[in-house]
């Protein structure tokens, strides 16, 4: 295990983009066993998609010396910091990657204007759900979805310190 000061916290790049794959890839098979689907966009988007995906993004990748422990992708919409994809490599779960990622983007998206962020996940992903409202985003809306479950999308108000 290795504390928070080892990692590297860097912009994201379209030439992660098979690197950030494989870990969003190791990431989301939890989820799928928790939703009881492979059937799911992070584990079904193609290298292509991702890498388009990447060339104008906000997103951030954690370091641990040269192996990527964690992702993030982020864009801008307005003034709204759209989070999502985060990934964390299923060894290096509850070490505050998440926690680092989230406040660098944030820092990122705050800089270009942002002054709020949204993501979201699936109401049966409680750990994300704790997560997200220990760093202080909280619930704003959940859309039912086909399978049974909910869509939970979640707020936070950016620090206007960061911004400029």
């Amino acid at each position: 295990m290795s504390d928070d000061n080892d990692l590297t916290i860097r912009a994201i790049e379209p030439s992660d983009a098979g690197e950030v794959l494989t870990l969003q890839r190791a990431a989301f098979v939890q989820e799928a066993l928790i939703y009881g689907t492979p059937d799911m966009p992070p584990l079904t988007q193609t290298l292509e998609e991702l890498e388009a995906e990447l060339t104008e993004n906000l997103g951030v990748v954690a370091l641990d010396g040269t192996r990527m422990v964690g992702a993030l992708r982020a864009r801008l919409d307005g003034d709204l910091l759209l989070v999502g994809r985060i990934a964390i490599a299923p060894d290096r779960a509850g070490e505050g990657i998440g926690s680092a990622l989230l406040e660098a983007v944030e820092r990122r998206g705050a800089g270009k204007g942002a002054t709020e962020a949204e993501l979201f996940t699936g109401s049966l992903s409680e750990a994300n759900i704790r997560l997200y409202q220990r760093v202080g985003y909280a619930e704003t809306q959940r859309v039912s979805g086909d399978d049974g479950t909910e869509q939970v999308f979640l707020r936070k108000r950016l620090d206007a310190r960061r911004r400029g």
